[in-house]
């Protein structure tokens, strides 16, 4: 069958090979395929065109980040926004090298990439490069979340550029496998800079129980990762007689103390990201998607869909100004959420209260471990493990998906020996949050640290245990079980190893772009393995 686009990006890709067909697996079809192929070939001449230091300028930054956010999976479905953005980076890389237009002798520095080149290059190079483009993808979603609250970074500007250039320059192993690293280095720094961002806006979360119960009457769902929109949400439906309800990524947001003082953020509403073609089926309120997570929405329910920033879909409601009309991710940028909540008071929310539950039938979940929280009680849990109580460490945690076998994560917890403590994050954790798993040394045996960006409250927790038993992260009784889907979860793999942490386990299968001879550098250098079943893996990490 001729192939009509190629992506191989997320863990769902078809075949576990690529999306070929006439769309794929997540719906974006083969010329919206192209032209974020297009998009990304245009950011590596605009990173050309921005290897002088001294040309990149705040817009030019907030352009590559932007660029780099639409490519994630599940953001953007919109072709004429695509296109916009492409029209946008052509126009800034003319204003940083105006002289490259009109040259009457080309030399092709600072011209657009043709990905075709990466696809089709030897397995090797095409991993490595896959590797350093999917992870910056990733890495661009948390730096867009912090530019949004008014904190950069110039080193890591500095590297999309640095990144973006390798991805469109005809280098070896030895020179890609170093910067694939380099990733993950720059990744940390990002999370340290979002975390800093939320918690000096918000303030630091705290452990807080919440509902999965909705309220009569009116109401909001508010899906996707970015807390500064739910914010103006909260701000702008303040005494309006609306309550809102976190969905997927968001649950985390119910911890911080600058948003759970608002007394209609009531609770959160459903599941995972893979579950909303189901749960927002005739939902009687509208949903605004923050970030990504946007499946192609159902006749029941599309009437209802909004988006703003980056994620764009054909026909649905956009907040604020339409991704590729101008440069986002302003910090103070001033919305209107006028439309959503006049949908929401027109729907008119559930006549009665609804209980709804997790996948395993709880009816509260409980968020707000982050380091703050866990680490204020690190004297308790040092003394836990000196006496015992505390055997093993696991972090279970990532991106849920749709594919069979996921269910391994909500067996392997509840197979998780008593003595045990379960660290989790990110949307993976919906597999199980809502089971009860009791406490251990006077702590809940079960911590949501958060968001996927919260990995790096993992990594201080981790590094503050090594620290206080005099050992190296890898020598401590901690396990990390990760699920993987999009290109977020990427750039925290390529944290963890660029930190030297070893045997993660990776589920539910192995990304499609590692080639054979890269992924035996990760078992031999890192020992990563994947998962098998919950008994035996339990068996070898106990």
């Amino acid at each position: 069958m001729e192939r009509q686009m190629f992506c191989f990006q997320c863990e769902q890709t078809s075949g576990c090979t690529g999306c070929t067909g006439k769309a794929g697996v997540c719906g974006k079809t083969a010329p919206t395929a192209a032209l974020q192929d297009e998009l990304t070939g245009a950011l590596i001449g605009l990173a050309r065109a921005a290897s002088d230091e001294a040309l990149p300028t705040e817009r030019t930054d907030r352009l590559l980040i932007q660029g780099l956010f639409t490519t994630i999976t599940n953001v953007n479905f919109n072709e004429k926004t695509i296109q916009n953005l492409i029209q946008l980076v052509h126009e800034e890389k003319k204003r940083l090298v105006p002289d490259c237009s009109v040259c009457g002798s080309p030399c092709g520095r600072t011209e657009d990439y043709d990905l075709s080149l990466l696809w089709n290059a030897q397995e090797d190079i095409r991993s490595l490069k896959s590797l350093i483009l999917f992870g910056i993808r990733g890495v661009s979603a948390y730096a867009y979340h912090a530019m949004m609250l008014g904190y950069t970074d110039e080193e890591l500007n500095r590297f999309f550029c640095k990144a973006l250039f390798a991805v469109g320059e005809n280098w070896g192993v030895d020179e890609l496998l170093p910067l694939a690293l380099e990733v993950g280095k720059y990744n940390l720094t990002c999370m340290e800079l979002l975390d800093k961002a939320n918690t000096e806006t918000f303030g630091t979360p705290a452990p807080t129980e919440v509902s999965m119960k909705v309220e009569k009457g009116p109401f909001i769902v508010v899906t996707g990762h970015d807390l500064l929109d739910l914010k103006l949400l909260l701000e702008q439906t303040e005494g309006k007689g609306i309550n809102i309800y976190t969905h997927g990524e968001m649950l985390p947001a119910h911890g911080y103390p600058e948003l759970k003082k608002y007394p209609h953020l009531k609770g959160n509403f459903g599941t995972a990201w893979q579950n909303q073609q189901k749960e927002f089926a005739d939902l009687p309120a509208p949903i605004l998607f923050t970030t990504n997570c946007l499946m192609p929405p159902k006749a029941s329910y599309a009437d209802r869909v909004f988006t703003t920033e980056v994620v764009s879909y054909p026909g649905m409601v956009h907040i604020g100004p339409e991704p590729g009309t101008e440069v986002l991710g302003e910090h103070g940028a001033k919305k209107d959420f006028t439309p959503v909540i006049e949908k929401a008071l027109a729907l008119g929310g559930y006549p009665e209260g609804r209980q709804f539950t997790g996948i395993n039938g709880g009816k509260t979940l409980t968020t707000g471990f982050g380091h703050g929280a866990v680490l204020s009680a690190a004297p308790q849990v040092v003394e836990a493990v000196k006496s015992g109580a505390i055997r093993h460490f696991f972090l279970v945690g990532g991106c849920d998906g749709a594919r069979p076998g996921r269910n391994y994560y909500t067996e392997f917890v509840k197979q998780t020996p008593p003595d045990t403590l379960v660290l989790t994050l990110a949307c993976g954790k919906y597999r199980f949050n809502d089971l009860d798993l009791g406490t251990i040394g006077g702590l809940p045996r079960l911590m949501d640290i958060g968001q996927c960006n919260d990995a790096y409250s993992a990594v201080r927790i981790a590094l503050a245990l090594a620290e206080a038993f005099d050992c190296g992260v890898n020598d401590l009784p901690l396990s990390l079980v990760l699920s993987w889907y999009e290109q977020k979860a990427v750039c925290i793999l390529l944290t963890l190893l660029h930190l030297g942490i070893k045997n993660i386990r990776l589920g539910p299968t192995l990304p499609a772009f590692l080639s054979p001879n890269v992924l035996n550098y990760l078992v031999e250098h890192y020992h990563i393995a994947p998962i098998t079943t919950p008994e035996e893996d339990l068996k070898e990490m106990l």
